[in-house]
């Protein structure tokens, strides 16, 4: 699982987090999950 810091824009994985949710760079408590680029089509009835 990726995450963005919302502050510094760094990139980082889930194995880098610590026990507390911080980006390690510049200590900010605000990261969000990156998603997934692919697309989901659904069928318009």
């Amino acid at each position: 699982m990726l995450y963005q810091c919302v502050k510094c824009g760094a990139i980082i994985k889930s194995t880098e987090l610590e026990l507390g949710i911080r980006c390690p760079y510049c200590r900010y408590r605000v990261l969000r999950k990156i998603r997934p680029p692919v697309v989901k089509r659904v069928l318009a009835r």
